[in-house]
């Protein structure tokens, strides 16, 4: 008899039977980036179109959540971190081939380019703030006013770069079935453009602006709707891992979280408040808006444990 001694890591916690490492953190920080980069995107897209005016809550209002949005987010991040006294160093290296490059480049851009962003509408919400009579801050201010434009190209291109990051994160692993598809990356970034657009609407006070983000949401819902049914078509059409990947929503451990809370309550069902909102029924902006964002926050943690849970050796 020939006796052989292997040595794994597969007792240890968080190993066998699932590999289970990433947490709340980044599901939560996948959200809040998604939905500000679309915040940031609506703002500086009807900044470019001189309609700040006609869309107050989302040119003028919405961009003040996101500094908020990505502080904690990064906060998030950081507690995720096992080295945290070594994040500075992805900041010593750029990787054109790293997903986590480029979005640790994006976020150390857009961060402060969003408060600055968000600063210089500040005293068109509220008149009377005057930034504690500090030269320093109203010459910014001045300055960020008169080059809105300019700075609101660069930023629409960094807002899609966050957008599309937050499912491309997940797609460059090539370990986890679930995860390794191309078509994450559009769908996150649809869905955080989705889930801002519902925040915008549930914000205006404008009758004309709150239809419009209304139609705008309708038309994101579809295409999710359609990502999704290719998401699943372009599993079951694969190899084995892939088809046991989809199943995990056919009838596997995740069928009811996916059809009951992101399907039908986070995306069919606001759709169709909105539908009969633009036909004339009152329905109160929040009920739609807030399901479409649970509905954000949901998918965001199911596929990051559903992700999880998948893998190539059984």
């Amino acid at each position: 008899m020939k006796e052989e001694l292997i040595i794994s890591g597969r007792m240890n916690p968080h190993v066998d039977p699932i590999l289970n490492t990433w947490g709340w953190e980044i599901a939560f920080y996948l959200f809040v980036g998604g939905i500000s980069a679309g915040l940031l995107f609506f703002s500086a897209l009807y900044v470019i179109r001189k309609k700040e005016d006609i869309y107050p809550a989302a040119v003028k209002l919405a961009p003040l959540f996101v500094p908020i949005f990505l502080v904690l987010g990064l906060g998030a991040l950081f507690l995720d971190l096992h080295h945290k006294l070594y994040f500075w160093r992805l900041y010593t290296t750029v990787r054109l081939e790293s997903p986590m490059s480029w979005g640790a480049w994006t976020l150390m851009i857009i961060t402060p380019l969003s408060i600055v962003w968000a600063a210089s509408f500040v005293k068109e919400i509220w008149p009377k703030f005057n930034w504690w009579n500090i030269k320093l801050l109203n010459d910014i201010e001045k300055i960020v006013i008169k080059n809105r434009v300019s700075i609101a190209w660069p930023l629409i291109v960094l807002a899609v770069v966050l957008g599309i990051y937050t499912g491309i994160l997940l797609s460059a692993f090539n370990a986890r079935p679930l995860w390794n598809t191309s078509i994450l990356g559009p769908l996150f970034l649809t869905s955080g453009l989705s889930t801002a657009a519902a925040l915008i609407v549930w914000l205006s006070k404008s009758k004309i602006e709150r239809e419009i983000f209304t139609k705008i949401d309708l038309l994101l819902i579809g295409i999710e709707l359609f990502l999704i049914t290719h998401l699943i078509m372009g599993f079951l059409a694969g190899g084995q891992v892939q088809v046991e990947s989809a199943q995990i929503f056919l009838g596997g451990a995740f069928t009811t979280y996916f059809w009951v809370f992101i399907v039908m309550l986070g995306l069919i069902v606001p759709a169709v408040l909105e539908v009969m909102e633009l036909y004339g029924f009152h329905i109160p902006a929040f009920a739609p808006s807030m399901l479409v964002i649970a509905g954000g926050i949901i998918f965001r943690f199911l596929m990051i444990e559903a992700g999880q849970i998948t893998r190539y050796l059984y």
